[in-house]
């Protein structure tokens, strides 16, 4: 069975093709490796072969590896919708949010991180409308970046958005060119300081490094199948 490490550098030549086909530097794409559901024991592994950000779904679960894995220059990323009563663990504890829709969740954010560092944010964009997905409508989206970028201890630094899983490259790439024409908007409409893409999982990070990730989400391809949750 693949060791972790090993997992790893084939990640890393996945985007560095992807990167080459894009005609785009690979370093300009950062690696989050999204350990939810599996133990500080794997992490521990994935760090010990370089990796330093990583990404958790489960406030709780991801606070214990922190503390159990206080590494220098390791990074932590929480994944997904905030709850109201977890934004001081989030805001203490994590060093970017990515999954952003209200407001109220990012005025709470910043009240809990004063004293800190800015706490990096993402904004969480539904690019395919879909009921059942978590983000603000597209419509939405540039009335609740302005606010959120005038906050104090935050500082929003751009976009995410998990679109249905799909096998074609091209359907793949669609929602992804959506979300990097959003942000190029806020960009050059708002004024806006934004420049961060986190688009892409295991199964179509090639199709969002071409439309312009900054930052590629990560599990499965590194940790293996588990059986909560899906990257």
């Amino acid at each position: 069975m693949a060791t972790i490490a090993a997992n790893l550098q084939a990640v890393k030549g996945r985007i560095r093709e992807a990167a080459r086909v894009a005609d785009r530097d690979p370093r300009a794409v950062s690696l989050l490796a999204v350990s939810k559901a599996w133990p500080a024991s794997a992490v521990r592994e994935a760090w010990q072969a370089g990796q330093r950000a990583f990404g958790e779904n489960y406030v709780q679960e991801g606070i214990g590896k922190a503390r159990q894995l206080a590494a220098p220059g390791i990074e932590w990323h929480f994944i997904g919708p905030v709850q109201s009563n977890k934004t001081a663990l989030i805001a203490a504890n994590f060093d970017w949010v990515h999954g952003i829709e209200r407001l109220k969740i990012a005025e709470r954010l910043a009240a809990a991180r004063a004293g800190k560092p800015p706490l990096n944010l993402c904004l969480q964009v539904n690019v395919s409308g879909e009921a059942t997905k978590s983000g603000v409508a597209p419509g939405e989206l540039g009335a609740l970046a302005r606010t959120v970028a005038a906050l104090p201890n935050v500082r929003l630094r751009g976009l995410m958005a998990i679109p249905g899983p799909s096998r074609d490259y091209a359907a793949q790439r669609r929602p992804f060119r959506a979300l990097r024409e959003m942000l190029e908007r806020l960009v050059a409409d708002e004024g806006l300081a934004l420049d961060t893409l986190s688009m892409g999982m295991s199964g179509d990070l090639e199709a969002a490094i071409a439309e312009g990730a900054t930052i590629v989400r990560i599990g499965t391809a590194i940790f293996g199948e588990r059986n909560r949750g899906n990257s």
